[in-house]
């Protein structure tokens, strides 16, 4: 009888092992989850002038005003109503902060940047919005990452491509960038991969991801690639310097 309890004993300690590793896991993407259910209102900027210097990581939400960018950011922070979308789309014109961080504390802001390319606002209006859009997604300096929301179902539209050919010289430097494939519950599976791989192919050194706010599809994996943009260590490459300069 006791020969037969060594193994099963032996056996049974393997899967506590990966248990211990799944709760660890799960434990981790419940504080992921927990810091972005922490953003708040910080500000909102009708101009560039108008946003207040930070030096803390700032992430950028840009996308089609269909393309599902205020649902997104309020299943992201578990926030019914943190980023409002107007009844009439392409009318919020203007761009919205929000912090992360415990209480009184700041350790990065998301940007909220208006839709952009709805029909009905004047031509004169959407060259002046792309203007200031364009201005901030190069000028801004505490700018770390982008993250494009896009309906599979259209793909890259002209104007994302249009914002895509702005930020490439960002990316390039190592601005960190994410192509969004909201709404993905609406795609069979074999449609949402080939949108996947298109979307690989078209974000010039990002990454691409889908996401359904409805089925909570990508949530983990987006909390994951934001907290990395906004926590990474400085520069490895200063790192690197320092045991030459102790030699």
């Amino acid at each position: 009888m006791t020969h037969h309890h060594k193994p099963a004993s032996a056996a049974s300690q393997r899967p506590s092992r990966s248990t211990g590793t799944d709760a660890a896991h799960a434990q981790e993407l419940k504080r992921l989850h927990g810091w972005l259910h922490t953003a708040r209102f910080l500000t909102t900027a009708p101009q560039l002038e108008h946003l207040p210097a930070l030096d803390v990581p700032e992430i950028a939400f840009v996308g089609r005003s269909n393309a599902g960018k205020s649902t997104s950011i309020n299943t992201l922070t578990q926030q019914k109503r943190l980023a409002f979308a107007s009844k009439t789309p392409g009318r919020t014109q203007s761009i919205n902060l929000f912090s992360l961080g415990k209480q009184g504390e700041t350790d990065a802001v998301l940007a909220d940047l208006p839709g952009y390319g709805y029909a009905a606002v004047p031509q004169e209006a959407k060259i002046r919005w792309q203007r200031v859009m364009a201005n901030y997604l190069v000028t801004r300096e505490n700018l770390k990452g982008v993250v494009l929301l896009c309906d599979p179902r259209l793909g890259l539209t002209e104007l994302d491509e249009a914002l895509l050919d702005v930020i490439r010289p960002r990316v390039q430097e190592g601005l960190k960038f994410l192509i969004l494939l909201t709404k993905a519950d609406k795609l069979t599976h074999a449609e949402a991969q080939k949108a996947l791989s298109i979307a690989r192919l078209q974000c010039g050194g990002g990454e691409a991801r889908l996401f359904s706010a409805l089925k909570k599809q990508g949530l983990d994996e987006v909390a994951q690639l934001l907290w990395q943009w906004t926590h990474e260590a400085p520069d490895a490459a200063a790192d690197e310097a320092e045991p030459e300069a102790l030699d």
